[in-house]
């Protein structure tokens, strides 16, 4: 094998329940996740990793490998996350198929299977070495896939080739990226690097700097309940209030009539009763102004409902996530050519499009370190079809080192 840990250490990792709760209050917000951070941490240390410490601030585990060449080049930052999606993630029982032959994969015991009929994704990969699911959980490759390519790249720059030239290198493995809130506190000054890439993507070769801008809504409605029937003209429904208000969201603009870079209105939870209900919603869009219009939309439903009820009994909470780091990236797109320049480098074809989601990239952009998002070779993401291909993810290390070598290219 290329690269004789890459599976073991990914196999490792995805065994490891890191599941985030978006109902906790702790940073991160699962103990699984500190636990797995240490042992992350050790391993850094063990392959010879420096300066490698745990914030208790914000979750990160954080290392550096230093430079090994004399130019003044520009220091990258490489970033995964420990986290893992909100599906059973308790007794990952990975598989492997070698040398996939086309076939239909059935899921452990399950009645699941992986059909090239269904996932004609499956064809991109005859003759690979897959890993998938047993059916009954989630395999964790994303983004576990991107935290055993990280630190097999490091352990390849220390221990296989240590005379591998290379600019200063930091490390970052962070929690809680599955529920949007890994990167709300990390720390800049910390990781101190010229630019980074999140090693978070999906199949071989994506390359993405343009994510959605991203917030979210909470619509209060409050009712007057009365006996249905003396209620005519008196009663006010909450749940009807509800109704009304996401009837008068454009129809067209819901995650599952768009795509590309058409944005959306996704109602998440309606839930009450007639004295008063609520409901959640996310936005999302790629374009700065179409992103403000429709959080003002929301506004202005809101506003014209309470003047025609007389009062105000819809009250909107619109609260930002997080921006396109198209913004910020177009400011300098060396960072996305020198990646692409890598890819083109070892065969692989860039496959450089918007994201409909975000990353912590994008996060992690607006706060001053330009951060694209770089492929893992995840597939099927989230749930128990989910599969990765072990050359895929070797490719993702040639990848990271290629960048590594090219950047000593160019000097600040």
């Amino acid at each position: 094998m290329k690269y004789d840990k890459l599976l073991d250490r990914f196999l490792d990792y995805v065994k490891v329940n890191t599941r985030s709760d978006e109902t906790s209050t702790t940073t991160p917000t699962t103990q699984s996740q500190v636990d797995f951070a240490h042992k992350l941490a050790d391993e850094l240390k063990a392959i010879g990793v420096q300066d490698v410490h745990y914030l208790e601030h914000n979750g990160y585990v954080v290392g550096t490998i230093p430079a090994t060449t004399d130019k003044n080049v520009r220091k990258i930052g490489f970033i995964s996350h420990m986290d893992t999606a909100d599906f059973n993630a308790e007794g990952v029982n990975p598989q492997i198929f070698e040398n996939y032959d086309g076939s239909v994969i059935k899921l452990g015991d399950t009645e699941f299977t992986l059909d090239p009929a269904e996932f004609p994704n499956l064809n991109n990969y005859h003759g690979q070495t897959l890993i998938h699911t047993d059916g009954t959980t989630l395999l964790g490759a994303d983004d576990k896939s991107g935290l055993a390519e990280i630190m097999t790249m490091a352990d390849y720059l220390l221990n296989v080739n240590p005379d591998f030239e290379h600019g200063e290198i930091r490390i970052g493995f962070g929690p809680d990226e599955e529920i949007g809130i890994g990167a709300d506190k990390f720390d800049v000054e910390d990781f101190d690097v010229d630019f980074a890439y999140t090693v978070d993507g999906g199949p071989l070769g994506e390359l993405e700097y343009e994510t959605f801008s991203a917030a979210g809504a909470t619509i209060e409605f409050q009712g007057k309940n009365v006996h249905p029937g003396t209620a005519k003209n008196i009663m006010v429904n909450a749940l009807q209030l509800a109704i009304d208000f996401h009837n008068a969201l454009p129809d067209f603009d819901r995650p599952e009539k768009t795509e590309g870079r058409e944005g959306f209105f996704h109602l998440l939870k309606m839930e009450g009763a007639p004295e008063a209900a609520s409901s959640a919603y996310i936005i999302r869009d790629h374009d700065s102004e179409k992103f403000a219009e429709r959080k003002a939309l929301m506004q202005e439903i809101a506003d014209k409902m309470n003047a025609e009820l007389g009062q105000e009994r819809v009250k909107p909470v619109i609260k930002d996530q997080y921006y396109n780091m198209a913004e910020i990236i177009k400011k300098d797109m060396s960072i996305i050519d020198l990646a692409e320049e890598a890819m083109k480098n070892l065969g692989i074809t860039p496959k450089i499009e918007a994201v409909r989601g975000g990353t912590d990239g994008s996060k992690i952009s607006f706060m001053g370190i330009p951060t694209p998002n770089l492929f893992a070779g995840g597939e099927n993401m989230h749930g128990r079809y989910e599969f990765v291909s072990l050359q895929a993810m070797e490719k993702a290390v040639d990848t990271l080192l290629e960048i590594l070598k090219l950047n000593n290219k160019v000097t600040k």
